[in-house]
């Protein structure tokens, strides 16, 4: 189970602090699959970061009963001298995998070629999420974090991202950012608005875009 108590979000700007997150209370169960909508701006990576633990709240709990991978897509923890192998290896060290048996796996499904034996430092954005969202099936995890920035590549790739996400992993509980109403009622079970800081839980996914349709950001 993953649950957010009362998760608070502060960043210092130059005009002074800035409140992204307000209060949010959110509970995911094991195999449950839930969407966060919002408008650009309204905090959806942040929320997603949380979960992650690549960020910490300001105040509040986020607690973990479940393993969570990283945004997928997302390659902030990638060391950039590092070849694709060394960075595959090194995330198989903290996560306690044999990287040789990861690494077939990973050399097809990001197809890099050449590349994963060159310094991430040189990959271009794409190839550096597509073999983010490899390493993430590389490495087993109860829960899924997927930012929209996960859409990258051609449609061929989306499709095999879809199967082995989606298809492969369908007992996995799933937090989906999405903007695309169709992808949402698609994979997820109910849904949730991020609005002003604050998260707007519904159990049926048309009353979430219902308000996030009715209610744009103040």
């Amino acid at each position: 189970m993953i649950e957010l108590r009362n998760v608070v979000k502060r960043y210092r700007t130059r005009a002074g602090y800035r409140t992204v997150l307000d209060g949010i209370d959110l509970t995911i169960r094991p195999g449950e699959k839930v969407g966060i909508l919002g408008m650009n701006g309204a905090g959806k990576s942040t929320l997603i970061r949380m979960i992650s633990g690549v960020e910490y709240p300001s105040s509040g709990r986020v607690q973990r009963t479940m393993s969570v991978s990283w945004p997928l897509a997302f390659a902030g923890g990638f060391q950039g001298s590092l070849t694709g192998l060394d960075n595959l290896k090194f995330v198989c060290r903290v996560y306690g995998r044999d990287y040789r048996q990861a690494e077939p796996f990973v050399r097809d499904f990001a197809e890099l070629g050449a590349y994963f034996n060159e310094p991430v430092k040189n990959y271009s954005s794409g190839m550096r999420a597509r073999l983010a969202f490899a390493l993430s099936m590389a490495i087993e995890f109860d829960c899924f974090l997927i930012d929209e920035v996960v859409t990258v590549g051609d449609s061929r790739f989306h499709e095999k991202c879809e199967r082995e996400l989606f298809e492969r992993r369908s007992d996995r509980a799933l937090i989906f950012v999405s903007h695309d109403r169709n992808t949402i009622a698609k994979h997820c079970q109910r849904a949730s608005v991020l609005k002003n800081g604050r998260l707007y839980e519904f159990q049926n996914i048309d009353d979430a875009y219902a308000f996030y349709d009715s209610h744009p950001a103040d």
